[in-house]
């Protein structure tokens, strides 16, 4: 089986041309995924056909769960389509199951897509704040919770995957990621997990964060959550748009106006193509 390995901001994927394969995907992401032992990847990318776009993405964790919205996920994608002559144009359309993606390459280097409408309702995150008696449609901003010695303050968008955004005195390189994320990537209030970023605001202009992803752990970046951090900054007033965001992997730039689509645009590229063995 054909595959190709893609990299956008030291996010790396496999992807292969699924369209005319079946194969127990959950189960050969976990094979293909682990660093070291097999190809490495945050994930595994399915290319198949569409009734509804140019093409559909499926991608699935490293453990084998599937994301719903993976932004660097689909610069990678497009990157591949085009080079791979699946598209004829610099501009298309791509299904996944946050809804229909418009995909953009800029040039040789950079894609831009949409990453669509963020969701502040709680129910649409999913997120359950235990002193809600009743369903509530107040974005949840700043909310008090402990994990562990840590406090934070959280603020949660769904960006068609569910968010957690926290703004802490520590520096990002300084903070307790690998002890806090998987907590809280698992806390009750998030039914279906929650990746989780942490964040500096540098200036009107710039951010420098770091991010635990559902699934995945610590990454490199992460597209989505570069766009969950951009919105929740603006949202409180911290920043401006276009805005950049300065990540482990390299830098992202996110574009959202308060209230339309949130647009995401970085490099892309593919690192190489191989054979897996079944």
């Amino acid at each position: 089986m054909n595959f190709a390995k893609l990299q956008g901001t030291g996010n790396d994927f496999v992807l292969i041309d699924a369209r005319e394969l079946e194969r127990d995907w959950p189960a050969l992401a976990r094979d293909m995924c682990p660093r070291h032992f097999s190809v490495g990847a945050d994930g595994l990318l399915l290319l198949l056909p569409s009734k509804t776009a140019d093409l559909r993405l499926r991608m699935f964790n490293p453990d084998g769960s599937e994301a719903e919205a993976c932004g660097n996920g689909l610069r990678c994608f497009a990157r591949y389509a085009t080079e791979n002559g699946m598209v004829n144009s610099s501009e298309f359309t791509v299904e996944t199951l946050a809804g229909t993606r418009a995909v953009r390459i800029q040039d040789e280097k950079n894609v831009r897509v949409s990453i669509g409408i963020p969701a502040f309702n709680p129910a649409a995150i999913p997120v359950i704040l235990g002193h809600r008696d009743e369903p509530d449609e107040t974005p949840v901003v700043d909310y008090p919770i402990k994990v562990g010695d840590t406090e934070l303050r959280i603020s949660c968008v769904s960006m068609g995957n569910p968010h957690a955004v926290c703004f802490p005195d520590d520096t990002v390189a300084d903070f307790p990621l690998p002890e806090v994320g998987p907590v809280l990537e698992h806390h009750p209030m998030f039914p279906n997990r929650v990746n989780f970023e942490i964040a500096n605001v540098i200036s009107r202009g710039e951010i420098r964060a770091r991010v635990w992803e559902r699934g995945a752990g610590e990454t490199l970046a992460c597209g989505s959550g570069a766009c969950a951090t951009a919105v929740v900054s603006k949202l409180k007033g911290l920043t401006d748009t276009p805005v950049s965001i300065l990540l482990p992997g390299g830098l992202l730039t996110v574009d959202w106006d308060g209230a339309g689509e949130v647009f995401l645009s970085g490099p892309a590229e593919t690192v190489f193509y191989g054979v897996w063995k079944d």
